[in-house]
């Protein structure tokens, strides 16, 4: 905690140096990617940059699957040499998180006057919108918000929850637990969506109602005999009862309805 006679660019300093600490140099890449690396003024336009193999990179997962893309496969695609590529990505790794980062693009204008539920909501939106245009981005493992697009979202998030006055750790508890749930669902949806055989809730009920005997599953027949198993849902429905149910959750927090344990860091 900052002392009293600390003035606040010393605050500033002394948090730099808590998070930072003796990291290792960022990757060239990343840098590059927050325009800290000089471009240089003179002499031929380079044939390659980071835009240009990110876009593709990003236009092959979205043509052909995550699964299409290699180094050796975006060179071919800028007719270059991997070798050329990795004068401005060091490793895969790093061209996945840089393709995940442009297909989240920017975030959501927030509305005037938007309360913490209505930014949470919007802020789930885009995320969920962001999932829906590239799915492919679901199977690259997320990690801590690292490069430009993400980290304004984490700002944009935390913005959001400012006017609700939660401590810093369940702010980023909170945006953990949305981010969590929208990818998820966009999971789920996407496996879904790439389910061939018609009708999915009908089907599944039908099956589970010749493989199961009532007595030994009597919640379960109670619902085959509802209108639970009768028609799909609209495509979105399932996402807007369960992020309402969040919203819920973390609104009782807000209020202080629901005190949890092993919070207080």
């Amino acid at each position: 905690m900052r002392k009293a006679s600390e003035p606040e660019g010393a605050q500033g300093a002394a948090a730099a140096d808590r998070v930072s600490g003796a990291e290792a140099p960022l990757p060239a890449s990343l840098e590059a990617a927050w325009g800290r690396r000089a471009r240089p003024t003179k002499g031929p336009k380079p044939a390659l940059n980071l835009e240009r193999i990110v876009e593709t990179a990003v236009a092959l997962a979205q043509g052909e699957g995550i699964g299409a893309v290699s180094m050796a496969r975006v060179a071919g695609e800028l007719g270059s040499s991997p070798m050329s590529l990795y004068r401005y990505v060091a490793a895969k790794d790093e061209l996945l998180a840089l393709m995940v980062d442009a297909a989240l693009g920017p975030v959501p204008q927030p509305a005037e006057h938007e309360d913490w539920r209505a930014g949470l909501t919007r802020w789930a939106w885009g995320y969920h919108d962001a999932f829906r245009r590239h799915p492919w981005a679901l199977h690259v493992p997320s990690g801590p918000a690292v490069t430009p697009n993400l980290t304004a979202w984490l700002e944009d998030g935390l913005q959001s929850l400012a006017p609700t006055g939660l401590p810093e750790a369940q702010k980023l508890s909170v945006l953990l637990l949305v981010s969590g749930y929208v990818r998820n669902e966009a999971t789920l949806a996407a496996t879904i969506g790439a389910t061939e055989g018609g009708e999915i809730m009908p089907t599944w009920g039908r099956q589970l109602a010749r493989l199961t005997d009532p007595e030994d599953f009597p919640a379960l027949h109670r619902a085959l005999g509802s209108e639970a198993f009768a028609q799909d849902d609209a495509p979105d429905d399932e996402f807007v009862f369960g992020l309402e149910r969040v919203l819920d959750g973390i609104g009782s927090l807000v209020s202080g309805k629901d005190a949890p344990r092993g919070c207080e860091r």
